[in-house]
């Protein structure tokens, strides 16, 4: 079944195990089955029309890994309390099979703190805090609160009334506790905590990065390649195989890869060609699928030809308005999926005539997403259009926000140089080997970020990977992840 596919699921599952050995309170198949119904209802790959909350739930996993992790380490006695956010998808109400007991139709934001010292406590607290049944470990929940309450009875410090502390002036520990989960995490504590896990991750993986960056310049050269992408935050072995995979099926048959020059390949979960022109290749297909999709090419180009004309009739009816696809910010939709989008919006706009004077909206941008209901203006200056919008507030729209849709467009080109600026310098000045963002942080996010990192002296980052996120965690290969919104 795919459950056991996906590499962070594998890794989630390995952790996990490594942990329940250690503890003598559940057996390694017991929380893996416990977990199971969890792992259906959060793992990115549920996720993939909805960029977003998939790299909500990334971030999530990887932090969940880190607690895990730090939960199985021998003698751990400090924890920091963790805020965990999970698009949770919702349950089918008569299924009772738990692979496919979850609809495709929505879903719902879980946070929840994590702050419990055993394995088995923060099982339950994931399955509770994410309404999942914890029927099929009730029993072993039961044993493991005897053997506690039977443990706490011995150590029991003494539980003073509150009038104590305040009377002779000492520090209830309690209520110091709550101080401590209250402070919130800030950079140079948290690089103080993490720096040397990171160092190790990192050394480990170089060798392999210097693999990935041969076998990506071999293939590119290879096969005249634009560029080999992928589209999620797979670890470099993981992306290293994949090279290899590519490059066993040029060997075997070189003939069907003689349409690929000058194209872009992205590494994702689906098979065929994206809505941006380039060609996909699913992780989880066998090289009969990839075979197929290269010997389709010559038809997919045929019908990247037809959605170019597509996006320039409804360029011609919207007053000059040029249609664009930003694959950073939009759900990955294949070609055929994203010319069915755009043949429905271009029918509804011909009905409607639409009185747009030609070409009095040039020079702006709209993009189409079928997922949204309102328009809206992005802060780059393109207008985000729902497929469902009504033609008439469509207009009313276009027209009442244009001069800031031409603003915007004007200070996103000083914002991309602003941008890169900062990230050379940030770079230079804290001699990292690389600074880069996930698409979710916006450019005005990143500027900030930037500005206040040059404010501080920060020796831990010399030769790190940093990548700016939401969150704080340490990547398997030792790229550290910060928040964009970092706290001093």
């Amino acid at each position: 079944s795919s459950w056991n596919n996906p590499c962070s699921l594998l890794c989630l599952e390995k952790i996990l195990l490594q942990c329940i050995l250690q503890s003598r309170t559940l057996s390694g198949a017991d929380a893996i089955n416990a977990l199971r119904p969890f792992y259906f209802a959060v793992h990115p790959d549920f996720f993939g029309q909805h960029p977003k909350e998939r790299e909500v739930n990334e971030n999530s996993l990887k932090r969940l890994n880190g607690y895990l992790e730090n939960l199985q380490k021998p003698g751990f006695r400090s924890f920091k309390p963790t805020q965990l956010t999970f698009y949770v998808r919702e349950r089918e109400p008569n299924s009772s099979n738990v692979q496919e007991s979850f609809s495709a139709s929505g879903f719902r934001a879980v946070s929840f703190t994590l702050h419990t010292r055993d394995l088995l406590s923060t099982v339950l607290d994931i399955l509770n805090s994410c309404s999942l049944s914890t029927e099929h470990i009730q029993s072993l929940n039961v044993n493991s609160q005897t053997h506690k309450e039977a443990k706490s009875a011995v150590n029991r410090p003494i539980k003073w009334d509150k009038t104590y502390y305040s009377f002779t002036g000492f520090k209830d520990p309690e209520e110091e506790l709550e101080q401590a989960q209250r402070v919130e995490t800030t950079l140079i504590s948290w690089l103080d905590d993490n720096e040397a896990s990171a160092v190790k991750k990192l050394k480990k993986s170089l060798p392999l990065r210097k693999e990935l960056e041969r076998l990506k310049f071999e293939l590119s050269h290879q096969l005249e390649l634009s560029d080999i992408r992928w589209q999620r935050s797979w670890g470099i072995a993981h992306r290293c195989s994949q090279l290899h995979s590519l490059g066993r099926l040029v060997q075997q048959r070189p003939e069907v890869l003689k349409n690929v020059k000058g194209r872009t390949v992205v590494f994702t979960d689906r098979s065929g060609m994206s809505a941006a022109g380039h060609i996909m290749l699913g992780t989880m297909d066998v090289h009969h699928h990839w075979t197929k999709i290269f010997e389709r090419l010559p038809n997919y180009y045929k019908l990247q030809k037809r959605l170019l004309f597509l996006e320039d009739r409804i360029s011609q009816l919207l007053g000059g308005i040029e249609v664009i696809y930003i694959e950073e910010l939009q759900p990955l939709l294949t070609l055929e999926e994203y010319y069915e989008t755009l043949d429905s919006f271009y029918n509804k706009l011909r009905d409607s005539r639409l009185p747009f004077h030609p070409r009095s909206l040039r020079g702006l941008q709209m993009i189409l997403e079928s997922d949204r209901y309102a328009p809206s203006l992005h802060e780059f200056g393109h207008f985000t259009i729902p497929t469902v919008c009504d033609p008439a507030t469509l207009q009313w729209f276009i027209f009442a926000k244009a001069q800031e849709a031409r603003e915007n467009l004007k200070r996103k080109e000083e914002m991309m140089i602003t941008e890169k600026e900062l990230i050379d310098t940030s770079t230079e000045k804290f001699s990292l080997d690389r600074l880069y963002k996930e698409p979710s942080v916006s450019s005005a996010q990143m500027i900030d970020c930037c500005k206040r990192l040059l404010e501080e002296s920060l020796p831990y980052l010399q030769g790190m990977h940093l990548c700016i996120s939401h969150f704080y965690s340490v990547l398997q290969d030792g790229d550290l992840c910060i928040p964009w919104n970092w706290k001093n």
